[in-house]
């Protein structure tokens, strides 16, 4: 019996320590949704950065490391924008903005076009640096 119970508190401390991959909070969207990410989820994510990261805020106030495009908001749907992203709409794209409206905009309209793997920075730039996060200025 003691040796079943040490090898379950084993399993247990290994499936602990284990990383858990980041799913964020669902939001519904007109045609689909997106996942809202807190800063240290996405934190998580840039370690083994598998998506684009745009900066959607408008006008320029900084970015985050590893940032990939910086497209407006209110402009990411004009074809000239459009062609910036991955023409794989199941393609991993993160938006953030200085506090989160814009990028929620931007993640709405992403998934209105038929964009399926939309993640959002919940609080945007403001909660990224008060969790303790570098912006490049």
């Amino acid at each position: 019996m003691k040796k079943l119970f040490l090898l379950l508190l084993g399993v247990m401390l290994l499936v602990g320590c284990q990383s858990k991959s980041v799913t964020g909070k669902t939001v519904t969207a007109v045609g689909g949704s997106y996942q809202s990410i807190t800063s240290d989820e996405l934190n998580a994510m840039l370690k083994n950065k598998d998506f684009v990261l745009v900066n959607v805020h408008i006008p320029f106030a900084g970015n985050i490391a590893n940032k990939d495009l910086s497209i407006p908001y209110d402009k990411i749907s004009i074809p000239e924008n459009l062609a910036q992203l991955p023409t794989d709409k199941d393609a991993k794209i993160v938006l953030y903005c200085r506090s989160g409206r814009m990028s929620e905009i931007a993640a709405t309209e992403l998934v209105s076009l038929g964009y399926s793997n939309v993640w959002n920075l919940d609080g945007g730039r403001v909660a990224w640096e008060q969790a303790g996060y570098d912006i490049e200025k």
